[in-house]
C-alpha cells in the first residue's frame, strides 16, 4: 500500500492561512484540539467550545481561521490525509521491489493510524457530515495507488491479471479493517506480527502469477 503521489497543498478547503508565524501556531493548535475532540465524540456533540478549551484560547479565536465546526472538520481531514500520504511516501523512498513497497506502505499506513486513531471516526463520521469529503478521501489516496501499481504491472513486478484499480482497492479495504480490527476496537497499536502478516499477503496478492507447471525457487 503505498500514496507516492507529488507532495502538494489540496486546494479543496477554504483556508484562511494566518499571516505571521504565531498566528499559524495558534491554527495549529485549535486542528490539534479538534482532532482529539472529534475523535473522542460524536460530531453532533463535539462543540466549538470544547476545542477551543481543549486547545487553551479564547472561543473567538475559532473564528479567526474556521467558520464553523464544520469547515474545521473537513479541513482536519484533508490535513490527516496530507501527513498521512506524506508519512506513506517517505517510507518507501528508495524501494524499487513493488513487493517491498507494499510490505513498508503497509507497514507506514499502521503506524500513522495508531498515532491518529481519530481518524478513523472521523472519515465514518464524513460520510453524513459531507459526503464530498469523505468520498475525496478515499479517491485521493486511491488515485497514487493505482498509478504506482500500474508502474509495476508495466514492468512486470506485479501479476496484471486483475486491473491496478480493484487491486488498489481491495488492498485498502483490508488495510482498513485491520486497522479498525486492532487500533480502533482494542485502542492500541498493531502488533509487529500482525503489520509483517498484512504486508506479505499484500505481496503475495499483486505477485506475478506463475505459468502452469513452473517450479518455484
Amino acid at each position: 500500500m503505498s500514496a507516492n503521489e507529488p507532495e502538494q497543498r489540496e486546494t479543496a478547503v477554504n483556508r484562511k492561512e494566518p499571516a505571521t508565524a504565531r498566528g499559524r501556531a495558534t491554527r495549529q493548535t485549535i486542528l490539534d484540539a479538534a482532532e482529539k475532540v472529534f475523535g473522542e465524540c460524536p460530531y453532533e456533540k463535539a462543540s466549538i467550545s470544547e476545542i477551543t478549551r481543549e486547545a487553551g484560547v479564547a472561543q473567538g479565536a475559532f473564528y479567526l481561521y474556521f467558520p464553523n465546526k464544520k469547515a474545521a472538520f473537513i479541513e482536519l481531514i484533508h490535513v490527516l490525509n496530507h501527513n498521512m500520504r506524506r508519512s506513506m511516501t517517505e517510507a518507501i523512498e528508495g524501494l524499487d521491489d513493488r513487493l517491498d513497497v507494499e510490505r513498508a506502505g503497509f507497514r507506514a499506513f499502521f503506524e500513522y493510524i495508531a498515532q491518529h486513531r481519530g481518524l478513523y471516526r472521523m472519515v465514518r463520521e464524513s460520510e453524513f457530515v459531507d459526503p464530498d469529503t469523505h468520498r475525496w478521501h478515499y479517491e485521493t489516496i486511491a488515485k497514487s495507488y493505482v498509478a504506482g501499481l500500474e508502474k509495476a504491472q508495466g514492468s512486470g513486478q506485479i501479476c496484471d491479471d486483475v486491473s491496478a484499480e480493484t487491486m488498489a482497492w481491495t488492498l485498502m479495504g483490508a488495510g482498513e479493517l485491520i486497522g479498525a480490527r486492532f487500533v480502533v476496537w482494542q485502542g492500541e497499536p498493531l502488533p509487529d506480527s500482525v503489520i509483517d502478516e498484512v504486508g506479505e499477503l499484500a505481496a503475495r496478492a499483486v505477485r506475478p502469477v506463475e505459468p502452469p507447471g513452473a517450479k518455484s525457487g
